[in-house]
Formats: C-alpha cells, structure tokens, sequence
C-alpha cells in the first residue's frame, strides 16, 4: 500500500497495526453504538461493547465515544464501521438520525483513523449488517428497524450502494424511518407498528423483487406475526461479520487508499 507523504512515524504505526489480523467493528446507530473485535472470517473473539449514543450527537462526541469504548476490546489491526447514513468516498453525506447539518462532509474514516492508529472504513450500516448476511445466490434484501429503516440489497452477495429507502416516502405524510422507528413504535404501541412492520415488509418486497428479505434491527424481536416464506429474521451477531468482508480484495474499489486525504466526491456508499 502506497504511503507517499505520510509521516514515518504514522507510517510506522500503520504497519505495526497491519500484523495485526483482527478486525475492530463499530456499529453507529441513532440509539446504541455497539463494538466488537472479530477476526479475519468474522468471528467474534470478544463480547459486544454496547452503548447509548449521545444527545447531541456531532462528530467529535462521537469519535471521542468510539475512542474511549473500545480501550477494553482486543488489539486491532483494521477498522470497520457502520454508519447510519450515505457515506461518500472521503466524507458523510447524510445522517438523518444523528444530524446532518454537523455531519454533511465530515471525514468519519479519517477522524478515527487518526485517533485509532488503525486504518478504517466505512460504510453505510445497513449494507455493512447486510455483508455479514446475505451470501447469494440471487437477490436479497437487508432492512433494519431500528431508531429508523435501513435497507440495502444485494445480487449474489455484492450489495447495491446509495439506496437509501429510509429517506423515501411511505406515505404522503411521512418517510420509511418516521414511519417505522423507533418514534413510530413508542407512538403507536406493538400491535398497531406490528400492523406497520407487516405493510413495509410486503411494500419493499413488491418494489424490490428480490428472492428474500432478511429483518435485523434492535426492533425486529418485536415483529410477532407469523412471516411469509421469503422473509426471515436475523439475530444482530449475524451481521457482525460485514465488517470482515470490508476488508477483503472485492470491496477495495469502494475505499481510498489508507495514505489518500482526498478522493473522488462522486462515489456514493
């Protein structure tokens, strides 16, 4: 990996990290931030950090949480995160649930990588959960309900980038993540956001035409209707393993290199 222009004490540091196979992942959601170090094939080797994401919350109280969280997990070589909104190549470009005027064009995968010593991706949540479920073959859907909806498809287990199905209307009066967040649920009680869980799940499937949809999400274990048979939950440990696969050769076209402070403001994940 080209390291032109780096100091050689942050060169260095990168390459002592690299030795180092296990893999740091850190889901950012508008509720909880969980953390978990797992290895090259996505197993975990330590228990999940789970905490409550800060109110308000910018960049920097969040960078500062990850930091300080995962002091007590295992020693990492590589980062991956998932965040909750559309990352460019170099920078966020939305975070509907944590704010987005703080974080439009704030270098997440820069900001931690400098504090973690370690080189970081990032990568939309529900496409990082997605990677550690969806496997092909044919296509698959990955929604999460949660604080809101994510979505992410996937076609023999490489995943479509920029959907962003949340931000879509559900009805004239409000999107998917209003519609079925968590808001929505203390709003509405179980049975009635049950009703809502059921229409959302037959709405992606007619728009999606996918083989099977997978349901993760701090709110799928209250989902208590019986599912159709292209439709299943998954346990939130499932995903864990997205953040491996975000290091492997296939993923590399969609990050810049470690030694790279700007890149290209087309690319949309």
């Amino acid at each position: 990996m080209m390291r032109a222009g780096l100091p050689q004490a942050r060169i260095l540091a990168l390459e002592d990290m690299s030795a180092n196979p296990n893999i740091l992942c850190v889901d950012i959601g508008g509720t909880l931030i969980k953390a978990a170090t797992v290895d090259e094939a996505g197993s975990l080797i330590s228990d999940f950090i789970t905490t409550q994401t800060p109110k308000p919350s910018t960049p920097q109280v969040i960078v500062d949480l990850v930091v300080d969280v995962v002091k007590t997990l295992p020693a990492f070589g590589r980062v991956s995160v998932g965040f909750p909104g559309v990352i460019g190549r170099n920078h966020v470009m939305t975070a509907p649930n944590l704010g987005t005027p703080q974080w439009l064009e704030f270098d997440l995968e820069r900001n931690l990588s400098d504090r973690l010593g370690a080189p970081v991706r990032v990568l939309n949540d529900a496409i990082v959960y997605g990677l550690g479920i969806a496997k092909g073959p044919g296509r698959e859907c990955v929604l999460t309900f949660g604080t809101g909806m994510g979505c992410a498809l996937f076609v023999n287990g490489s995943a479509f980038f920029g959907l962003e199905l949340g931000q879509h209307k559900a009805t004239e009066e409000c999107n998917y993540d209003q519609f079925i967040g968590q808001a929505a649920f203390l709003a509405l009680g179980l049975e009635a956001w049950n009703e809502r869980a059921k229409q959302v799940l037959s709405s992606v499937y007619a728009l999606t035409n996918v083989d099977h949809i997978y349901v993760g999400g701090g709110n799928s274990r209250r989902m208590t209707f019986s599912l159709p048979r292209w439709a299943s939950v998954v346990p939130p440990s499932v995903g864990i393993s997205g953040g491996a696969r975000l290091w492997r050769p296939d993923m590399d076209q969609w990050f810049r290199e470690a030694s790279e402070m700007s890149g290209a403001r087309t690319e949309v994940r």
